[in-house]
């Protein structure tokens, strides 16, 4: 029997699935009649997962959240006895080889053994795709439970801005069968800028969850894009990190209110609902928050009319922070 895996499986900084009971009651009384729904900075995807029931746009920029989202989102057709034989087989003793992984990554996030069966089962779910032996979805699914199985033994706090030095690494490691929901509707998957993205499509509700401050996500999961991609880039530094220049996200720079202001203006749809933390300036300076309450509130008023909810969380953080009082924020527009 194959074990398998649902889309919350995976740590995340700013993963926003124990706050879904708070983002499903607002949106489900605020936005009412909508069949669109559109997450466009999704990250794993917890959210999208909470409308399955709708038509849904998803989107990241990185690459290892997109195949994630055609993992659990996309309706093209997979052979699920296919994937389980595949991932019977990658669970197997595979045999060591030199490779990628092990040349840049032996003993840091994971064992020269680990790194050798990483190496071994990405080329192989590549090499299969390009023989046609599967398709689109086939490989996201492979490669999603594999970016799963790996983010259970990564010698990490969740996230590889860096890894810890003399600890006893795990030499094995599970795939396992991702479940998508059944049923679900025409989706659609993308890989954008999500400030050009949202010229080109519209939805009844757009939902953003923009990076909060300076950490940029392509530093914390540089290790996971680059095994997603797969074009073995050169790595340097003591966390081994590839060049990541078009990965960054202006949202965490100094540029993110007129970056906001942007993106709320070309968004098409009848509500607006933005994910917003409260860390202001409560935090360390790489912590606070780019974007104001002041910056929000009237870049949205310029759309619509807006109220605001809240609620308190323990978040996943890089332990940097002292600020232990967060509190997820809701803006909700309805556009005029």
């Amino acid at each position: 029997m194959i074990p398998t895996t649902k889309i919350n499986n995976r740590r995340y900084l700013g993963n926003k699935f124990k706050l879904l009971p708070f983002i499903t009651d607002v949106i489900s009384k605020e936005c009412t009649d909508f069949e669109t729904f559109a997450d466009i900075f999704a990250g794993t995807g917890a959210v999208s997962s909470a409308f399955t029931d709708k038509i849904l746009y998803t989107n990241d920029i990185l690459y290892s959240n997109y195949l994630c989202h055609l993992t659990w989102f996309s309706d093209e057709y997979f052979d699920i006895s296919k994937i389980e034989s595949y991932i019977d087989f990658f669970n197997s003793d595979i045999p060591y080889e030199e490779n990628y992984m092990t040349v840049n990554f032996a003993d840091t996030y994971f064992s020269k053994k680990n790194c050798s069966k990483i190496g071994f089962i990405r080329e192989k779910i590549e090499n299969e795709f390009n023989s046609g032996r599967i398709n689109t979805r086939e490989r996201a699914m492979l490669i999603t439970s594999l970016l799963y199985g790996i983010d259970k033994i990564a010698n990490t706090c969740g996230h590889y801005d860096a890894y810890r030095k003399g600890v006893e690494l795990p030499e094995s490691f599970t795939m396992r069968t991702p479940e998508p929901n059944s049923n679900l509707k025409h989706n659609h998957c993308y890989n954008k800028d999500t400030n050009e993205l949202v010229r080109e499509i519209s939805a009844d509700v757009v939902y953003i969850d923009p990076p909060y401050n300076s950490r940029q996500y392509c530093d914390a999961y540089h290790l996971i894009e680059n095994i997603a991609r797969w074009e073995k880039p050169e790595v340097f530094g003591i966390a081994r990190k590839m060049d990541r220049t078009t990965l960054k996200s202006k949202y965490c720079t100094r540029s993110a209110p007129s970056a906001f202001e942007d993106l709320i203006k070309n968004i098409k749809a009848n509500f607006i609902v933005v994910s917003y933390n409260n860390m202001a300036k409560k935090g360390d300076d790489r912590s606070n928050a780019r974007i104001s309450d002041v910056q929000i509130l009237d870049t949205l008023r310029a759309k619509g009319s807006v109220k605001i909810f809240s609620e308190q969380f323990k978040a996943f953080t890089t332990g940097l922070s002292e600020h232990r009082d967060n509190e997820e924020r809701l803006f909700v527009c309805k556009c005029s």
